[in-house]
C-alpha cells in the first residue's frame, strides 16, 4: 500500500523573539497542538500561492512571503508530510475563521507547547537564533 505524500506550507511569523502559533481544532490530524499557520498545497499550486491562500482562509489576513528558512519530510504511520517553513509578515491582523486558538509565543516557550513531530527540526532552528 502506497502512503499518500502531502506537500505542507507554514508561516514562521515574528515579532521580536515572539512567533504566532495555532492550534489544531477537533477532527483533523494532529487536532490540539500547536502548529505554525499554513496548510496543504492543491496540485501544482506554487508554495508562495499556497501559503497566501491558506493564512486568508483561516486567520482573514494578507501574509507576505518571505525567505524559505527550513523544508522537511516527515513520516507518519498514515501520509508523508513534506514541509516547508517560510519567514513571513502578517499584513494586517489576524482573526480565527475556523475557531482556532492563537498566540504569540516567546521563544524560549516555544518547547512548552506540543508542536508535530515534523516541527522538531524548525524549533531547534528558531532556538539557535
Amino acid at each position: 500500500m502506497t502512503v499518500p505524500r502531502i506537500i505542507v506550507t507554514a508561516a514562521v511569523i515574528r515579532d521580536g523573539r515572539n512567533y504566532f502559533v495555532t492550534r489544531r481544532h477537533r477532527g483533523v490530524h494532529l487536532e490540539g497542538y500547536w502548529e505554525f499557520p499554513g496548510g496543504k498545497c492543491e496540485p501544482g499550486e506554487a508554495l508562495d500561492r499556497c501559503l497566501v491562500r491558506e493564512i486568508r482562509e483561516e486567520l482573514d489576513v494578507d501574509v507576505r512571503v518571505e525567505a524559505e528558512l527550513l523544508s522537511c519530510t516527515h513520516e507518519y504511520p498514515e501520509r508523508i508530510v513534506e514541509l516547508h517553513f517560510f519567514d513571513c509578515v502578517l499584513e494586517g491582523e489576524p482573526r480565527p475563521m475556523l475557531g482556532q486558538e492563537m498566540r504569540w509565543v516567546p521563544q524560549a516557550e516555544l518547547r512548552r507547547l506540543q508542536f508535530p513531530p515534523a516541527d522538531d527540526e524548525l524549533i531547534e532552528l528558531l532556538e539557535r537564533t
